[in-house]
């Protein structure tokens, strides 16, 4: 799933590649993915200039000339290739919005979850789920308000984090380094944090993903379809040693999501019904 790593460089490449091209035609490959809720996208787009590139959570707003959006929402297994035309045309490619640049704009998606929204910006109020988001991850956010949010979430925190409510742009594979740099264990139930602990999580959700952000920048180049994780300390490096302590990272797969942590920097116990 792309985090908000991952689409904050997204938004930055495009707002400096982007913007300003002409969409001059549009093709889609995989019409479950699209949602032409105010217009028919291909007939519509047609000529429209992209003017800005923006990101709220795990959504990212492309916002057309003449009122229009695109609004994707890349779920588990969505990305943008920015690519040429001679380039290989992959088999879970979805959508192709060809720029005035001569380059192409590509929606890849192996499992079709994601979804693509054109839509007017009157009408953005319509797409599901973008109104559950609360302050993302890389706004301005004060503690206190930060712990007002979590009140109303009883549930165990990396649940509480990856669910977007309380913070947006967090999944499974951030939650898992922001509780180890904070030092959580992350089956804990949100109550049971003390004022301490819920402080660290709050300074160690901006900081891990700011961190992150940095190395996706260095590394992506101009392959920002690809999803860069080799370089997190916990997620997903079951019996690795931890970076931390040397102790081997725990590793628990639940509801096909795999969960990273250290036993001993994070300790806890795991209760099962």
């Amino acid at each position: 799933m792309p985090e908000a790593p991952e689409l904050e460089v997204v938004k930055d490449f495009l707002n400096e590649r982007a913007v300003g091209c002409k969409i001059t035609e549009a093709a889609i490959l995989k019409p479950s993915v699209v949602r032409s809720i105010s217009a028919d996208l291909v007939e519509d787009i047609k000529g429209r200039s992209l003017e800005r590139v923006s990101r709220r959570g795990k959504f990212l707003f492309l916002d057309l000339s003449g009122d229009r959006v695109i609004v994707i929402n890349p779920m588990l297994t969505g990305g943008l290739q920015y690519a040429e035309p001679k380039d290989r045309v992959y088999k879970r490619t979805c959508v192709i919005f060809n720029l005035s640049n001569g380059r192409e704009l590509r929606y890849v998606d192996d499992r079709q979850m994601g979804k693509v929204y054109y839509i007017s910006r009157d009408d953005i109020d319509k797409i599901p789920r973008l109104d559950e988001q609360g302050p993302d991850v890389l706004d301005d956010d004060s503690f206190e308000d930060f712990q007002l949010r979590l009140r109303s979430f009883p549930g165990e925190i990396k649940g509480v984090l990856t669910r977007g409510r309380v913070i947006a742009g967090i999944g499974n594979a951030y939650a898992d380094e922001i509780l180890f740099e904070a030092r959580i264990y992350p089956f804990k139930k949100r109550r049971a944090l003390s004022t301490d602990e819920l402080r660290r999580l709050f300074e160690s959700s901006r900081h891990v993903i700011e961190e992150a952000t940095e190395v996706v920048r260095e590394r992506m180049g101009d392959n920002i379809h690809l999803k860069l994780r080799d370089f997190l300390k916990v997620h997903n490096r079951g019996g690795e040693p931890c970076p931390r302590c040397g102790n081997n990272i725990s590793q628990v797969t639940a509801n096909k999501r795999i969960t990273s942590y250290c036993r001993k920097c994070q300790p806890g116990m795991l209760l099962r019904n």
